[in-house]
């Protein structure tokens, strides 16, 4: 009986030895790494954030006062377990708006993660979820200068969507 129970016994060790090292390589995985062109992450649910972010409707919202290109934003969202923050439904896209006026006063202009990839003709988001909602400013996508490929919202006394160059440099709002 004391052999069957030692054998269940380190075989439960073993097999929670495994379970810990699987799932310290996820959690690596998602440090500082890039979304390759074509590629991206699925938006997570959750029913509790981390300190300093906002849930909205199971998300995690954090605004990020620091201005970055949007590529770099996006980096720093990565770091963080996010990516910067698609929009699906106007009440979003509001919620996150007053999430951005209570920490700064004002309808700051900030990078959402809408980009569209090199040559090509549709919008997409950095986390891989469908680009089904917009809130464009008029006459916007314009792709002035051919290379605007990046969202900016809170643009225009409108406080709408514009394409601008990813090289400009925004706060952001990263969202998981």
């Amino acid at each position: 009986m004391k052999i069957l129970t030692l054998s269940a016994v380190f075989g439960a060790m073993l097999a929670l030895t495994r379970a810990v090292a699987l799932l310290n390589d996820q959690v690596e995985l998602g440090t500082g790494e890039t979304i390759p062109e074509g590629q991206s992450h699925a938006v997570k649910r959750s029913t509790s954030c981390p300190w300093g972010w906002s849930r909205y409707r199971g998300r995690c919202f954090k605004y990020v006062p620091t201005p970055m290109t949007w590529t770099r934003a996006e980096q720093n969202c990565l770091s963080m377990h996010a990516n910067l923050a698609s929009v699906h439904s106007s009440n979003e896209y509001h919620a996150i708006q007053q999430l951005i006026v209570g920490i700064t006063h004002a309808y700051d202009i900030t990078w959402i993660g809408g980009y569209k990839a090199h040559g090509g003709r549709s919008w997409l988001w950095s986390d891989g979820t469908s680009m089904r909602y917009f809130n464009w400013c008029p006459k916007e996508p314009n792709n002035l200068g051919l290379n605007q490929r990046c969202i900016q919202m809170n643009f225009s006394g409108a406080k709408c969507w514009d394409d601008v160059q990813c090289s400009s440099r925004r706060p952001s709002v990263c969202a998981k």
